[in-house]
């Protein structure tokens, strides 16, 4: 069960400076998809966690990718999705030890008091639609149906710290 992150973390965007993590949750909650570069797993969400996080662009959420690796991973692993969403990385999987995760991928949603509101592990569509839909239901917005035709069927995932 994810726990709420240190506030001294510091999620580093692709395109930024790195900032504490309560920085990123001062106007807007997080919903952050955390992905594994280094395994197909993580890769086989890619497509499917991208249309979850497109159908929040406009709600008051901040969306956005964390990869556990450097830029250039990240940006080879995501292609263009790096540049559709905000994309932060985490090459020594600080904030996924933070949150104390245990499989990847993951989609974990923080408020402003950095409390983990909900958290989904591995790849389970009835675990990522509670997340969804109670981050809708905060953000008084529609959530995305999950899975829908060509998504993934459900997979345990891989060890959150490598």
């Amino acid at each position: 069960m994810a726990t709420a992150p240190s506030p001294e973390i510091q999620l580093d965007p692709l395109q930024g400076d790195p900032r504490p993590i309560e920085d990123w949750v001062t106007t807007f909650h997080l919903a952050v998809v955390i992905l594994d570069p280094f395994t197909h797993e993580s890769s086989w969400i890619i497509d499917t966690a991208a249309r979850m996080l497109a159908n929040y662009n406009a709600a008051d959420v901040r969306t956005a990718w964390l990869v556990t690796g450097t830029d250039e991973e990240a940006q080879q692993f995501l292609g263009p999705m790096a540049d559709e969403f905000l994309t932060f990385t985490d090459p020594d999987r600080a904030f996924v030890k933070s949150l104390e995760l245990e499989t990847l991928p993951a989609f974990v949603h923080i408020d402003h008091a950095l409390n983990v509101v909900n958290a989904a592990e591995g790849w389970n569509p009835r675990e990522w639609n509670v997340v969804t839909k109670e981050l809708a239901k905060q953000m008084s917005w529609s959530y995305p149906v999950l899975p829908e035709a060509g998504d993934p069927p459900p997979y345990p995932g891989t060890p959150a710290l490598g």
